[in-house]
Parts: structure tokens; sequence; C-alpha cells
């Protein structure tokens, strides 16, 4: 991290991270929390086992060095990873040193892999020839996940990839979308994306709602288990409403946006008036309550 003071003066350079990895005893190494069975029965667990076993740590563990304690390290981040070393009889592991005990969690602060950037590094492995048993056994999957993983985003326009590049979809998804035409690809993207809904169940109502002339298979009819051909026809021209609802609403969303964000600033200062809570407790109760809900709000988009 860098501070600065003055425009074009800089006074100096602090680094959250010492510039060189550490190889430290693993003994030596205290986890600020443990690992139950239920975690390591866990299919996550099981796969950075697998990866460990194959290839080896591919992202160092975090430390610090403990102040109460000399010679030993407080664990940051890499529980999972120092766990399975344990259980290979490792001894040592190369570290990330820490300078600062920052005291928050490190995975909180991490985007995890979405399915399209796994897809990018699977095929980059494959095409630098590394074996495809070796790929899946380090990704504690079969070979035919991991050819399915790799064909990924064959049939899905580039727009759409780099829409859902990091967006945490299932695959299920992705082979609901390559059923469209491009453009309907892109539309219902931005539906995903829209109601932050990723989900195959909500993927397969967009195709549902798909016009015929916009499938990639336009000769073979829709059909959904238990709808008929008339409430289809009626889930198009509902999501076609839905659409335009959503695009009207982006208009004008981060100017709208904006104005709540003020208006909450102002009503905290309101209710943190102690004499004008004491008027609207006598002549507009009502009116209080609201505003304090109001200012209560963790976020003004309603969410936690």
């Amino acid at each position: 991290m860098n501070r600065y003071v003055s425009p074009g003066v800089l006074k100096e350079v602090l680094q959250a991270f010492s510039s060189d990895t550490e190889v430290v005893d693993i003994h030596t190494i205290l986890p600020v929390r443990a690992i139950g069975k239920t975690v390591k029965a866990s299919h996550k667990y099981q796969q950075i086992a697998c990866s460990i076993r194959e290839i080896g740590i591919v992202e160092p563990p975090v430390v610090c060095r403990d102040k109460q304690r000399e010679g030993t390290y407080l664990l940051l981040d890499g529980h999972l990873r120092i766990d399975v070393l344990k259980e290979l009889g490792e001894t040592q592991v190369e570290c990330l040193l820490a300078l600062d005990d920052e005291s928050f969690t490190y995975n909180k602060r991490i985007s995890r892999l979405s399915a399209i950037q796994e897809q990018r590094m699977i095929a980059k492995a494959i095409e630098r020839n590394v074996p495809k048993e070796k790929i899946a056994k380090a990704l504690n999957i079969n070979t035919r996940s991991l050819l399915r993983k790799a064909a990924l985003v064959d049939g899905i326009c580039e727009e759409v990839v780099a829409l859902l590049k990091d967006k945490i979809c299932p695959m299920a998804t992705f082979d609901v979308l390559r059923k469209m035409l491009p453009i309907r690809q892109i539309e219902a993207a931005e539906l995903l994306i829209n109601a932050n809904n990723y989900s195959v169940g909500y993927a397969s109502a967009i195709l549902a709602g798909t016009p015929q002339a916009q499938l990639v298979d336009t000769a073979r009819p829709k059909r959904m288990k238990g709808m008929t051909a008339e409430a289809l026809s009626r889930m198009e021209s509902e999501l076609a409403k839905l659409q335009q609802a959503i695009t009207s609403i982006q208009d004008t969303y981060g100017q709208d946006h904006l104005y709540l964000t003020i208006a909450r600033g102002y009503l905290a200062k309101l209710v943190g008036n102690p004499k004008i809570v004491k008027y609207l407790e006598k002549h507009h109760p009502e009116f209080l309550s609201e505003f304090k809900k109001i200012v209560e709000m963790t976020s003004t988009t309603g969410t936690d």
C-alpha cells in the first residue's frame, strides 16, 4: 500500500506483505480456526488435497509473526492447505509473510474462480500438452468432466463470454444459453446479471420465454414439463415486457441511487438531532419510524 502526502511528494511506501516468500516450519504455524470433520469430507477439501498431491502448493498460505510468542506464526489464510500438508506428512511450507495482523479473513477479499476463468485455465493447460489425466486429478474430477469444462464456451458468443467471465454460473446454465442465437444469448446474459441469478432454473425460464425464431434449432418446438404451448406463449410476452421494464429502469438507476443516498444521509442527520426526534415523536410518530427504517438500511439497494 502506498501512502502519499502532498501531490508529487512520496513520503513512504508501506507494504502489507514481505517482498519474498518465507519457508516456515509447519509446526510453528498456529491456525486461528479448527477444521471440522464435515469440512474434511467436503468436495472442496478433497479437491485441494488432490491438487497439492499432484502439483504442490499453487497459492502460498498467508501468515504473520505472533507478537506474543517468538518463533511462531498466526495463519491468516490457507487453513485447508496447511491441514492437507499435515495429513501428507510435510514439515515445511513456503508462505507469504504479512507484516501486519489485519484481523480479517483474507478469503472474504478473494474473488472466487468463475466457470469461464476455470475453462480458460484448463484450455491453456491442454494447449501446453499437460496430460488431461493429470489436470483431472489436480481438480479432483474425471476426464469426461474435464473435457466438458474445456468445451464450456463452445457455441457461446464472445459478448456473453465477456459479460459472464467473472460470474459464478453453473455449467448447465451455459448449456441452456447454447440453445439460443447470439443476439438472444446476450439478452439472456443481461437478464441473468440484472437479476443476479445465474441458476439453471432461471436460465430455463428465459429459454421458455424466447421466441422460436431466436433459437438455434428453429424447427424443434420448445417443451417444458407441465406447460402448454399457450402458457409458453404467454411467458414469451411477459418476459418481453420484463426486459422492456428493466431497460427503462437502467436508464435512471444511477441518478435515482444517488438521490436516495443523499436523502438517506439527510435523514440520518435529522434522526440524530434530539430536538427534531422529540418533535416528530409528539406530532408525526409515523414519519419518525419510517425515517429510522431508511437510516438503518445497510445498503440503498436493500441488500446486506
